[in-house]
C-alpha cells in the first residue's frame, strides 16, 4: 500500500467545535520524521545553551582568584567552536548521505562546547572564599578527558566524506587504529598526573580531588609507560591520516572532490601555523590557531559533503597551496636576512629597518616566485592548459610540417592529451564518402564523454576524452582553448580531405568523361551506324522492287519502319542517360512525384512554380538526391508516408524529403545511396546532411546553390 493510500484510509477529518477530541491518527512515517528532524536540531539547541551559560560565567568570574589564576583564559571561545560544529552537523543530519559523519561532528562540537564551560565553570567557582560543587569532575574534565579530542578527530576523518570506514584492509586497520586510540587514551588517563601538570593543579583548593580516576599501582612505571603509550598513540593518528590518503588515491570523481575539500584546509592549517603562529606574537592568535584548526576542516567538510561544487576545488587549492608555499619562502627569506644582517652589523635592528628588510625581500621576490609557483602547481594539477600559446603555436608547426592526414590526427591527440594532461584522448573523422577514420592516444578508460567536432557548421567528427577526473572537467577558458586545438584539427584534416577529394574529382571527371566517350562512341558505331546503314540498305532494296514486286517492297517498308522504331529507342535510351526525359517532359516536381509513384511511395509533396527556373545540373542534381532518398524510404524505412518540400532562399535551392518510419541506427556505416547523396550536392558546392529527430523518421536535406545559365 502507497503513502498516499494509508493517508485515504487511516486519517479522517480533524473534528471541530469546543469540545473536539482530536483523535485524528499521525501516520508512524510522519512521526518519525518529526523525530528526525527534533533530534538534527536537539544537538546545536544543547550546545546554544551551554555557550550562552559558559558567557555568563565568564562574565560572572572575579577579575582575581584561584580560579582564574588556574583556569587562565575565558573559556566561551572554546565554546564557541562547539557551537559552530554542532550548527555545521545540521545540514550533514538533513540529508540522507553521510549522516554518521554528521553526528561525529555534532559530537565533537558538544565536546568543545563542554571544554568552554568546565573552563568558565572553574573561573567563576573557585574563589578564594568559595567553592562550588562538583568542581572536581569540572578539573578532571578539563584537564584529563581532552586526551580523547585527537581520537574523535581521527574517528571524523576516517568515515569522510560518506559516513563509513574504508572497505576491506583499509577498513580493518582504520577499526585497529580507532581501538588502539581508545585504549591508548584509557591509559594515559588512569595513569598518575605528570609532575609538572600535578605542581599547577596543586594550586587549587584542597578540597578539590585533582587526579580521582588514577590507579595508584601505576605511580611507579608511569614515567616509563607514558612515552610508550604516547608513541602507538601517535602511530595510530599516522595510521589514520595514510587512510585517508589511500581513500583519496582510491576515490573518482565528486568523492575526490570532497576529499580536496579537506586537503584545502590542511594546506591552510600548515601554512597559517608556519606563518603566523611561529612569526607573530599578537594576542588573540592562540584562539586563531585553535579556530583554524578545529573549525575550518569541519565547515570544509561540511562544504564538500553539503556541497561540493560550491566553488572550482582546483583552482582554490592550487592557489592555496601556491600562497602558502610563497609566504613560507618569504618568512624564510626574511628570517635568513634579518639574521645575516644582524650577524654582519654586530648589533640589532631597528624595527624600521626591518620593515625595511621585510618589504625589500617581498618585493624582489614576490612577483617571480608567485609567477613560478602558479604555473608549476597549475601545470602539476590541469597540465599545460595554461600555456595557451605555446599549445596552439606548436600544433600549428606540427601540423604545417605534416602532410597526411592520419598523421594530423595523432599530432592533434597527443597536443590535446599534452596540454590538458589527459591520459587518453580519442578523434574520430568522417570522411564525405563514408568512411570513419579513428585516432587514439593512451588507453581507453571505463568512463569517456564526447564532444562534437565541427566544421563551417557541420558535424565532421567527435572528441572522445575521459569522464572522471580533475583533468578532465573543462572551465570555460579551458573549453576555448581546445576549441582553438581542435579547430586547427578541423581545418588542416578537411583541407587536406578537400584537397584529396578535388584530386579524385578530377580524377573521376576525367575518367567518367572519357569512359562516356567510348560508351557512346560504342554505341553510335556498333549500335546506331549499322541500324541506320541497315535502314538505308532496306529502303533502296525496296526501292527497287517497287515497280517489280510491289507486294515485297510494301513488305520491305514495313520491316525498316519497325527497324526504325527500335533505333528511336536506342536514340531515347542514349538520352535518357544524358538526363532524365521526365525532367523536360513532366518538369522536376512531376518527375519526382512519378519516381515516387512507381516506388510506391505516398508522397506529399509543397514546391513553388520551379518550370524552367532552375540550372539543368541543379535539376539533376535535386533529382537524383531525392531519388536516392526515396528508395531508401521504399526500402529500409518502413514507413507510412513521406512528405518533400522544395523552396528557393537566397539563390539556393532547398530540398527537405522527410519521413515517419524507423530511421537509421546512430552507429550505422553510411551507405551507398546515403554518400552519393552528399556527393552530388557536393558537387555544386552544396551541401547535404542526414538526420533522425528524437521523434522518429528520418530527414534528408540538401542545399543546392543555383548557377547561372551562361
Amino acid at each position: 500500500m502507497t503513502r498516499k493510500a494509508r493517508h485515504e484510509t487511516t486519517a479522517d477529518p480533524a473534528p471541530t467545535g469546543p469540545d473536539r477530541l482530536h483523535t485524528v491518527p499521525v501516520l508512524r512515517e510522519d512521526r518519525d520524521a518529526i523525530m528526525r528532524t527534533a533530534g538534527v536540531f536537539a544537538l546545536p539547541v544543547v550546545c546554544c545553551v551551554l555557550f550562552a551559560l559558559a558567557v555568563a560565567l565568564d562574565v560572572a568570574a572575579p577579575s582575581t582568584g584561584a580560579g582564574v589564576r588556574y583556569a587562565g583564559d575565558p573559556g566561551w571561545p572554546f565554546a564557541l567552536n562547539g557551537v559552530i560544529l554542532a550548527v555545521l552537523a545540521v545540514p550533514i543530519l538533513r540529508g540522507d548521505d553521510a549522516r554518521m559523519f554528521g553526528w561525529l561532528l555534532g559530537l565533537l562540537g558538544l565536546f568543545w562546547v563542554l571544554d568552554g564551560l568546565a573552563q568558565s565553570y572553574i573561573r567563576a567557582g573557585v574563589t578564594d572564599d568559595r567553592l562550588w560543587p562538583s568542581m572536581t569532575f569540572a578539573v578532571w574534565f578539563l584537564e584529563r578527558f581532552g586526551v580523547f579530542l585527537p581520537i574523535s578527530i581521527m574517528a571524523l576523518v576516517l568515515v569522510f566524506p560518506n559516513g563509513r570506514l574504508l572497505p576491506g584492509l583499509p577498513g580493518l586497520l582504520g577499526r585497529i587504529a580507532l581501538g588502539i586510540g581508545a585504549v591508548g587514551g584509557l591509559a594515559i588517563l588512569v595513569m598518575p598526573l605528570e609532575q609538572e601538570l600535578a605542581e599547577n593543579m596543586r594550586s587549587l583548593p584542597p578540597e578539590i580531588d585533582v587526579d580521582p580516576v588514577t590507579i595508584n599501582a601505576l605511580t611507579g612505571v608511569a614515567d616509563t609507560l607514558r612515552p610508550v603509550v604516547l608513541g602507538v598513540l601517535l602511530a595510530a593518528f599516522a595510521t589514520a591520516l595514510a587512510l585517508v590518503i589511500i581513500r583519496y588515491r582510491l576515490s573518482t570523481g565528486i568523492t575526490r572532490d570532497r576529499m580536496r575539500w579537506l586537503a584545502w584546509s590542511a594546506v591552510v592549517i600548515v601554512a597559517y601555523q608556519l606563518t603566523v603562529t611561529f612569526v607573530v606574537d599578537v594576542e588573540g592568535t592562540d584562539y586563531a590557531s585553535i579556530i583554524i584548526a578545529m573549525v575550518l576542516p569541519g565547515a570544509a567538510m561540511t562544504v564538500a559533503i553539503v556541497r561540493p561544487q560550491l566553488v572550482s576545488i582546483e583552482d582554490l587549492l592550487g592557489r592555496t597551496i601556491v600562497i602558502a608555499v610563497l609566504l613560507a619562502v618569504l618568512v624564510a627569506a626574511d628570517a635568513a636576512l634579518l639574521a645575516l644582517l644582524t650577524l654582519t652589523l654586530d648589533d640589532d635592528l631597528t624595527q624600521a629597518q626591518v620593515v625595511a628588510v621585510v618589504l625589500v625581500v617581498a618585493v624582489v621576490l614576490y612577483g617571480p616566485l608567485r609567477q613560478r609557483l602558479a604555473s608549476a602547481v597549475r601545470r602539476r594539477m590541469l597540465g599545460e592548459r595554461g600555456n595557451r600559446y605555446d599549445a596552439l603555436a606548436g600544433l600549428s608547426s606540427t601540423l604545417e610540417n605534416t602532410d597526411d592526414a592520419a598523421e594530423q590526427l595523432s599530432e592533434v591527440a597527443r597536443a590535446v592529451a599534452t596540454a590538458f594532461g589527459v591520459r587518453f584522448v580519442s578523434l574520430e573523422v568522417d570522411w564525405t564518402n563514408g568512411e570513419r577514420v579513428v585516432t587514439t592516444h593512451g588507453e581507453r578508460p571505463d568512463a569517456v564523454r564526447t564532444l562534437p567536432i565541427t566544421y563551417r557548421g557541420a558535424d565532421i567528427g567527435r572528441l572522445v576524452l575521459p569522464a572522471k577526473g580533475v583533468r578532465s572537467r573543462l572551465t570555460a577558458r579551458d573549453e576555448q582553448l581546445l576549441g582553438d586545438l581542435v579547430r586547427q584539427a578541423a581545418t588542416a584534416v578537411r583541407t587536406n580531405q578537400l584537397a584529396e577529394e578535388v584530386q579524385q574529382s578530377r580524377e573521376r571527371l576525367v575518367t567518367a568523361r572519357e569512359e562516356e566517350r567510348r560508351r557512346i562512341r560504342r554505341d553510335l558505331h556498333d549500335g546506331l551506324g549499322p541500324s541506320l546503314s541497315g535502314i538505308v540498305f532496306q529502303v533502296e532494296t525496296a526501292r527497287m522492287q517497287i515497280d517489280t514486286d510491289p507486294d515485297q517492297a510494301r513488305q520491305r517498308l514495313a520491316d525498316v519502319s519497325e527497324h526504325v522504331q527500335a533505333v528511336v529507342a536506342d536514340v531515347r535510351r542514349l538520352v535518357h542517360d544524358l538526363r532524365p526525359p521526365a525532367l523536360d517532359d513532366r518538369g522536376l516536381v512531376g518527375a519526382i512525384q512519378q519516381q515516387a509513384d512507381r516506388l510506391e511511395v505516398p508522397l506529399t509533396v509543397a514546391a513553388p512554380d520551379l518550370d524552367g527556373g532552375l540550372p539543368a545540373a541543379v535539376e539533376v542534381a535535386a533529382y537524383r538526391i531525392v531519388g536516392e532518398a526515396l528508395t531508401n524510404v521504399a526500402r529500409h524505412a518502413r514507413a507510412s508516408a513521406a512528405s518533400l518540400t522544395l523552396d528557393v532562399v537566397d539563390d539556393v535551392l532547398e530540398v527537405e524529403l522527410a519521413d515517419d518510419g524507423v530511421g537509421i541506427e546512430p552507429d550505422r556505416q553510411a551507405g551507398v545511396g546515403l554518400v552519393s547523396v552528399r556527393e552530388r550536392a557536393a558537387e555544386l558546392g552544396g551541401r547535404a546532411e542526414i538526420t533522425c529527430p528524437a521523434d522518429g523518421g528520418t530527414v534528408v536535406r540538401a542545399r543546392l546553390p543555383l548557377r547561372s545559365n551562361a
